[in-house]
């Protein structure tokens, strides 16, 4: 009874969620539980013909080959996009934090600038410039007698990859820069102040100082940057279609070809696809549960040195 009075007195609150509650259900826990359920049938996605399986489809995951390769190239763009993007976004923070830097807000806008590039756009724009055939990149490399011959950047496989990783960086680092401006933000004045009174500065005053107060955020920053790793399908499908010779095949290139865009005359299996999406979504599950964890200790300790 006493529930009801609650949100009965409640009740316009409750009105006002509604619209969340509704667009959350439908595009965010329906496809949830449709990757469940679908991931456990067999099905084309075209007929009517849905067949149980069970974990069928997951089995046959971990024995197909061409599933790893994809999970594998996943990993290396991860591993290859991360430590680099935080890197580089750390040192522009740093520089373009100081106070006395003229014009560091106009700097800040101009590495912000592609973050709000689209990326299909975006895409197509670095797909003309790292061409062979004309492509700037190529024509500036040449100039300057770097290279003997055009480089096919997106053409071949020992290449792709790479160039693919540096164009996701230079798109993203704005953002990942932001991120860490506001972490060093945290910092109270005393704290630089206190430190250059013991002859601290330069990067001992990063190293000894900064990090230490900062770890939790960068924590933060990590998750979000491997999230944002592991879901770059718009800029693949735009610069390279997963290829050459499935070269640039990443997980999620892998779910939508497998699903809607076979391209070898197969029948397209939606439900083999949603079980590979559900163990991708497995790993990026299992990267916010260890950053959480970490998260935890790493305040734990900060808040332990503090007192």
């Amino acid at each position: 009874m006493r529930l009801l009075q609650t949100f009965h007195k409640l009740r316009y609150h409750y009105l006002m969620l509604l619209p969340g509650l509704v667009l959350g259900g439908m595009f965010v826990f329906y496809p949830i539980f449709a990757a469940l359920f679908y991931a456990l049938h067999d099905w084309s996605g075209f007929n009517s013909d849905l067949v149980f399986v069970g974990l069928g489809n997951f089995v046959a995951l971990f024995h197909d080959p061409i599933f790893w390769d994809a999970f594998k190239r996943s990993m290396i763009f991860l591993l290859g996009t991360v430590p680099l993007q935080m890197g580089l976004s750390l040192v522009l923070a740093v520089l373009l934090n100081n106070q006395l830097l003229k014009l560091s807000s106009f700097f800040r806008t101009m590495v912000f600038l592609p973050v709000v590039t689209p990326v299909a756009v975006m895409g197509i724009v670095w797909t003309f410039l790292l061409s062979p055939f004309n492509g700037p990149i190529n024509g500036i490399l040449l100039d300057l007698g770097m290279i003997s011959r055009p480089i096919d950047f997106l053409g071949k496989s020992e290449n792709v990859m790479g160039s693919v990783i540096l164009v996701y960086v230079w798109k993203w680092l704005g953002l990942t820069m932001i991120y860490w401006l506001a972490a060093l933000q945290t910092v109270p004045d005393e704290v630089y102040d206190a430190a250059r009174l013991d002859n601290c500065r330069g990067a001992r005053l990063i190293r000894h100082v900064v990090l230490p107060i900062i770890l939790p955020f960068a924590l933060a920053i990590l998750l979000i940057s491997a999230v944002g790793a592991l879901n770059v399908f718009p800029l693949i499908m735009s610069m390279t279609n997963g290829g050459p010779f499935f070269a640039s095949e990443v997980m999620e290139i892998f779910i939508y070809r497998t699903a809607f865009a076979t391209g070898d005359g197969s029948i397209p299996r939606l439900g083999y696809a949603a079980a590979a999406g559900v163990l991708f979504g497995g790993v990026v599950l299992a990267l916010t549960i260890v950053q959480a964890l970490a998260s935890r200790a790493s305040k734990g300790k900060v808040e332990g040195a503090t007192t």
